[in-house]
Parts: structure tokens; C-alpha cells; sequence
């Protein structure tokens, strides 16, 4: 099967970028615009009905989607490669990482959600577990997790790009996969280098939450707090996130 995916750049080092669960492979707003195609070579790809995949069926399991993956870099030639994972993409990261840690030069980890289940009130439940089949669910959440800031017209962007970039099955067991990974103990210890990226009004995966279900798990991990940002960095302040990704980049070992 070739899997659908997009490229920016021809650099000598490989980035795969995983999205969040209100996102794509063509999702990554104004960030996209700041990286560097000489430096890098951006391969943006698909959970299985998301996006360009939204005609395929699947289980959105953190297996399968590490799997397909790992199939694309099969296709393309690529051994190493680094992950840049948004939100539930961060899990799928760790997942790769788990399934194949001798193919996974580094991770930079964006409001990331792990490799533990995330707990959730009976309020919370409600909220997310309502976004498939409700608009105003998946609002609700957007606002929550950028801290009450951004304007409506921002909130409304980001869902009804999620409604008409994934399928409600897509989305439902997307939620599924990434509220209830349990794999810490199968990645824990990895000494690969890691930068864990948060925004500093998400009140759900912010400093706090990654110092218990990141910091822990990688001796290599450093973390990033993004000023001014929420739980989508990569819209509200995209310079200043591919500025942090890049130098996090130029930092790494050359490649092989």
C-alpha cells in the first residue's frame, strides 16, 4: 500500500510530522511557512481517516498508525528519522519509538499526550467523548485547552477543520487510542534526545502534565515552554515554535 503523505524540503535529515486529533497532514497552519526545505526534508502524513486518508478504514490504534508510519519510511528509503508529533501525534511518536527505537533519531513532542492513559472527570468524559458527534463539543474543547484566550472566530476555524478533515469514526477512535495508551514501561529510559514542547495557557498538557508523563521516561528530554501560547502553538505563535524546533534540529548529531 503507498501511503498518502506530502514533502517540503530536500535537507539530509528526515522529519516525519504526526498530527493532533483536530488536525491533518496539511493542518499545521502558519508554522509550515517558517521551516527550513534546505536544512530538512518535512514529510507530513495521514492518520487513517484523516485528511488525505479519509477514504481508508481503520482501527486509528497508536499501533496502526506507528505502523503506517514506519511503512511510509520503508517507501521512501528513510532508515533514521526524526518525529515531530502534535498532541495525540506526541503518543504516536512514543508508540514508533516502542515498536522500532533503533529507527528513531529524536522526538520533539508538541502538547504532546504520552504513553499513559489521561485521566478524566465525568465532565471531561462528557466533553470529549461528545466531540465526535457535536460541533460545539469540539469548540468547547478548543477554548479549554487554549486557556479561555483566543477568539471565537479562531475556535471555529480549528473545529470545522476537524469535522471536514477526519471522519466521526476516524475521530471517535482516534479518542480512543489516545486517552487510554499504556505502553510507558515499553519506551522508558531511551537515551535518544527529546524536546518537549508545551504552550504556556494549556491548562491540560502544559509543564505540569509532561513533567510527570515526558521528563520521566527520557534522560535526553528537555523541556520548552511556548510564551503566550495554547494547546496549538504551531497557529497562535508559529515563529516562535519553529524557531524552538529548529534550533532543537541544528542541534542534533549530524546524520548518518
Amino acid at each position: 500500500m503507498s501511503i498518502e503523505h506530502h514533502i517540503v524540503g530536500s535537507g539530509p535529515r528526515t522529519i516525519f510530522l504526526t498530527h493532533g486529533w483536530f488536525g491533518s497532514s496539511d493542518g499545521w497552519g502558519p508554522f509550515v511557512d517558517y521551516l527550513d526545505p534546505d536544512a530538512f526534508r518535512w514529510v507530513f502524513t495521514d492518520v487513517r481517516g484523516y485528511g488525505a486518508r479519509m477514504g481508508e478504514e481503520g482501527d486509528q490504534s497508536l499501533g496502526e498508525t506507528a505502523r503506517d508510519l514506519l511503512a511510509l519510511a520503508d517507501e521512501l528509503g528513510v532508515d533514521r528519522f526524526t518525529i515531530v508529533g502534535h498532541s495525540m501525534g506526541g503518543s504516536a511518536a512514543q508508540k514508533v519509538l516502542a515498536l522500532a527505537p533503533d529507527r528513531v533519531e529524536a522526538i520533539v513532542a508538541i502538547t504532546p499526550v504520552g504513553s499513559m492513559p489521561t485521566p478524566f472527570d465525568d465532565e471531561g468524559r462528557a466533553l470529549f467523548w461528545g466531540a465526535p458527534e457535536h460541533r460545539d463539543n469540539r469548540i468547547g474543547i478548543i477554548d479549554l485547552l487554549t486557556g479561555h484566550r483566543d477568539t471565537p472566530r479562531f475556535l471555529s476555524t480549528i473545529a470545522d477543520w476537524s469535522l471536514a478533515h477526519s471522519t466521526v469514526a476516524a475521530y471517535a477512535g482516534a479518542l480512543e487510542a489516545w486517552a487510554n495508551p499504556d505502553f510507558a514501561d515499553d519506551v522508558r529510559g531511551q537515551q535518544l534526545p527529546v524536546l518537549v514542547a508545551v504552550g504556556e495557557h494549556d491548562p491540560a498538557l502544559g509543564a505540569e502534565t509532561v513533567k510527570e508523563t515526558w521528563l520521566p521516561l527520557f534522560p535526553n528530554a528537555r523541556l520548552e515552554v511556548i510564551p503566550n501560547a495554547g494547546h496549538w502553538p504551531m497557529f497562535e505563535t508559529p515563529v516562535n515554535l519553529a524557531t524552538t524546533v529548529d534550533a532543537f534540529l541544528r542541534g542534533l548529531p549530524e546524520p548518518d
